[in-house]
């Protein structure tokens, strides 16, 4: 990796599956990075691994100065807690430091924190755990041309496609719209998987013959391996779907948009997570759902 990062000084907030290798990325082409997370094993070993470890949110703030803070964070509320609640970041953060929000955090969210924070950019992110090892993430970003072109050297060390979609909020729009296909297709994955299985089918072999038609989906190659599999170990957690899910309502309710599928994949995840309790598993485990609505025929 070149050192495009050079000189910088950035700050990293969340050393979860995703953020841990993407801080990696961006001490790996030449940035002094300094971090914070809120369990302890992370930063231990992002600090093992040449990081350097920021005492606390203002500390962290202060180390960055007016250089630029990233976040990689799970949910809209801890967001808006890490940046302006009580000893947060906003305490102490430079009036030129730009702040890039990596999680799906929503619309509103976004919207309220860019009016405190001079300097963000909204860049959700798409890949998953593969992408942010391999650093070939898909970034959707919104915010000013200035602040953008300020951000492009980090979003390009940690993505493949890095997109500018708009102003402030747009890259969530756009994560929005991914997170509405990406849920509806592993609905649509497991319902067609397990109607082959119901009717007596091979229904690896139909994932085989669906790949090389106009169906073919990397979810349908990755997601609908797993299903067949039964291997529904956590990559990305269905709990956090469902937070994405809300999301979209959210936004759809906002817009005016009305979609009777969108309510019915909604009540699927909902099901899964409350209902089952199954919030922890891998997306791909929506399968589960229908596994246990029937048992497979006979073959004949």
């Amino acid at each position: 990796m070149s050192n495009i990062l050079q000189g910088q000084r950035i700050g990293f907030v969340g050393l979860g599956h995703m953020g841990a290798p993407m801080a990696q990325h961006l001490g790996a082409a030449g940035a002094e990075v300094w971090v914070w997370n809120r369990s302890e094993p992370a930063l231990a070993v992002a600090e093992a691994q040449g990081l350097h470890r920021a005492a606390n949110l203002p500390d962290l703030a202060d180390r960055v100065a007016d250089g630029i803070l990233c976040l990689n964070l799970t949910l809209p509320s801890v967001v808006e807690e890490i940046v302006t609640g009580t000893g947060g970041l906003l305490s102490r953060l430079h009036p030129s430091a730009l702040v890039i929000d990596f999680g799906t955090t929503g619309v509103p969210t976004t919207e309220r924190l860019a009016k405190r924070v001079p300097h963000w950019v909204d860049a959700p992110v798409s890949g998953g755990e593969v992408g942010a090892r391999d650093a070939s993430l898909t970034i959707m970003a919104g915010g000013s041309e200035a602040d953008f072109s300020r951000a492009l050297p980090v979003l390009k060390t940690v993505g493949k496609t890095v997109t500018h979609v708009g102003g402030i909020g747009a890259g969530q729009v756009a994560k929005l719209a991914n997170q509405l296909i990406v849920a509806q297709t592993i609905d649509a994955v497991a319902q067609a998987l397990r109607l082959a299985e119901l009717a007596g089918v091979d229904a690896a072999r139909v994932r085989q013959a669906l790949l090389g038609g106009f169906a073919q989906s990397r979810i349908l190659e990755l997601h609908g391996d797993r299903m067949l599999r039964r291997d529904f170990a956590p990559g990305g957690r269905a709990v956090l779907q469902l937070k994405d899910v809300r999301l979209i309502t959210e936004l759809a309710q906002a817009t005016g948009f009305h979609s009777p599928t969108l309510d019915n994949c909604r009540a699927q995840w909902e099901t899964l997570v409350h209902e089952a309790g199954l919030g922890e598993l891998d997306h791909s485990g929506l399968f589960r759902l229908y596994e246990s609505e029937a048992q497979p025929k006979a073959d004949t």
